[in-house]
């Protein structure tokens, strides 16, 4: 009898605590959210759609507070994340981490804090660090491209790359990208360096390649900051046998540039947007005020530009 009376009355508490939980509502939620610097027109766009999910966000939500941190490199964002818990008390996070390796340890000790985190984009090398990840579709992002150029070369000639920063989803990108192309043995990668999402960068990758490959037919560029700085190395060296620069994102200028076929190297591209930032600030905002959780993975898909469907991605007043 004792047992059954333990028994039923941890069920009374059991119930108890369900009817009650909704209470969890009303709870403030205080979000930090830690994106890299604006140092290409992505990352430029990530800081604004961040800016802008706070605005709409603590205006929709009183019981909501947002703290919008930009970091230059993975050791200031690290910081960043200590003082978000120590003196900023957040109990969530929304992060798009620097580095996917660098970043992972510092994470995972947020959230051993009691802090929810939804990682962005470029994932963490350990995902027991996150409690969710938001990105957009990094296989189609290299798939897409592949498949694309293969059919222009009519499955025969030589290729290089240009690849982002090492992170998770860089490598989701080009294991893809590199994979359509096994199916066409007469396509030859001939090298695939970081270009660090920077038109600088890549213009210095661009000329060491067209110095080193006297035939190149397509790059892929990866990024279209990255695409801007090919296209200068190009028009420097005076090149005529590069057929095809695809670029990813979908960055208003380069979809203009389909739009109103003004290079014939830019016939195509892949959306990507930035926008993403806001959808996962929102969506983490949403469920923590509610005491809810996210789906592990929520992945936004990434679409095949070109001239027939590009009005659908132009957008002239966005930053990127």
């Amino acid at each position: 009898m004792k047992r059954f009376t333990l028994g039923l009355s941890a069920g009374v508490l059991a119930l108890a605590a369900l009817m009650t939980s909704p209470a969890r509502a009303a709870d403030p939620v205080t979000l930090g959210v830690s994106i890299p610097t604006a140092d290409h027109g992505f990352t430029g766009g990530i800081v604004w759609w961040a800016n802008e999910a706070k605005k709409d966000l603590e205006k929709a939500h009183p019981g909501l507070k947002i703290i919008v941190k930009t970091a230059a490199n993975a050791p200031e964002q690290a910081n960043q994340l200590q003082d978000l818990v120590t003196v900023n008390k957040i109990n969530a996070l929304v992060i798009f981490p620097y580095e996917s390796a660098s970043l992972t340890q510092p994470v995972a000790q947020v959230k051993k804090k009691g802090v929810y985190v939804t990682v962005v984009d470029r994932g963490l090398t350990d995902t027991s660090a996150q409690d969710a990840y938001v990105a957009g579709d990094n296989t189609a992002f290299g798939k897409l491209p592949a498949e694309y150029i293969a059919k222009k070369l009519n499955g025969k000639g030589n290729i290089v790359a240009l690849r982002g920063i090492p992170t998770t989803l860089d490598n989701e990108r080009f294991d893809a990208f590199s994979g359509v192309l096994k199916a066409h043995p007469d396509i030859k990668i001939l090298d695939a360096k970081y270009a660090n999402w920077n038109r600088d960068d890549a213009f210095k990758v661009t000329q060491d390649y067209l110095t080193r490959f006297k035939n190149i037919d397509a790059i892929w560029a990866a990024d279209d900051d990255m695409a801007v700085g090919v296209l200068k190395a190009i028009d420097q060296a005076k090149r005529t046998d590069i057929k095809i620069v695809f670029g990813g994102a979908g960055s208003k200028g380069m979809v203009k540039t389909i739009l109103d076929d003004s290079n014939k190297l830019i016939q195509a591209d892949v959306s990507y947007s930035p926008k993403f930032i806001y959808d996962a600030v929102k969506l983490t905002a949403e469920a923590r005020l509610k005491g809810e959780a996210l789906p592990a993975t929520t992945i936004i898909p990434s679409v095949l530009i070109t001239k027939e469907n590009a009005k659908q991605f132009y957008f002239p007043n966005s930053p990127f």
